[in-house]
């Protein structure tokens, strides 16, 4: 690995959850800020925001389990569930009572998993906003790509641990918008976090969040039809998977929907676009 992930590891600290040891960074000062990233990487997808996130926020981001440098148990039934149950425990173990929030990708369906809880659970602690980035928000208007869908499915078990480099950066690149590419140096880092671990072995498995999105679409919906807290959704509009469409479906759906459209910008603002996307959720953040 390069030593800027090595410095990245080396910073964060373990937990243990669930038998298993989970990787966190935890930095700064100010109200507790929790970054929930996506599939397939890890915290080091906030990177870029970390340095001015830190500066007006005790910020908490965990590496969810078969991703990054948390535990990769290959004989696991991975889950949005137990991603939840992750950041739950994360939360109880650092004595915290209520956070803000910016979610991406599978964070996004994890913190959706989180919000429709405290529907009915008034003891955990509080989320006081959430800043949602491209995600699958509502899967009826998602947009899996191919190898999305072929490692989801049953041939994912032979196909996943053999997915050639080539083709992994290729998919990558093609959900960034043209002009924001991830550089050479960005492919070899996110080869490096997936491979971390053997996570080759399970990152199929990790994949399979889609199905849940499917499943327990009502479930997860319902905190964005009847808000507990307020919510703004900062969109890349480039996003195939996730983009202008869903930012459509969004303001279809969402009562007085909050909504930053990054011109230009694919799957990953805070990659592409960090200063703009950290603009956008700390001046909503910071109202609440």
């Amino acid at each position: 690995m390069r030593a800027e992930l090595e410095n990245w590891l080396a910073a964060g600290s373990f937990f243990p959850f669930a038998g298993y040891r989970a990787f966190y960074r935890r930095s700064g000062t100010g109200p507790a800020l929790l970054l929930v990233h996506g599939y397939p990487f890890n915290s080091f997808d906030w990177h870029r925001i970390w340095f001015e996130a830190t500066e007006h926020y005790e910020v908490i981001a965990p590496d969810m389990f078969g991703m990054g440098f948390s535990d990769k148990p290959v004989r696991h039934h991975y889950s949005v569930m137990e991603q939840a149950d992750l950041h739950e425990a994360l939360l109880r173990s650092l004595g915290l009572d209520e956070v803000l929030v910016i979610a991406h990708d599978l964070g996004v369906s994890v913190v959706q998993e989180m919000l429709a809880r405290r529907m009915t659970d008034q003891t955990l602690p509080r989320i006081r906003a959430v800043a949602f980035l491209n995600g699958g928000l509502f899967p009826e208007v998602y947009r899996p790509r191919f190898v999305q869908r072929i490692l989801s499915s049953p041939f994912g078990e032979v196909v996943g641990p053999l997915l050639p480099a080539p083709l992994l950066k290729a998919a990558v690149r093609e959900v960034f918008g043209p002009d924001t590419k991830p550089s050479d140096t960005d492919m070899r880092d996110f080869v490096d976090i997936i491979e971390y671990n053997r996570g080759r072995l399970v990152n199929h498995k990790v994949g399979r969040f889609t199905k849940e999105r499917e499943e327990f679409r009502d479930r997860w919906v319902a905190p964005l039809l009847k808000p507990l807290v307020p919510l703004r959704l900062i969109n890349g509009p480039l996003d195939p998977n996730s983009g202008a469409h869903m930012a459509a479906r969004y303001r279809e759906l969402v009562p007085d929907p909050d909504v930053v459209s990054l011109d230009g910008i694919g799957h990953w603002p805070q990659l592409e676009a960090p200063a703009a996307t950290f603009r956008a959720a700390d001046d909503f953040l910071s109202a609440h």
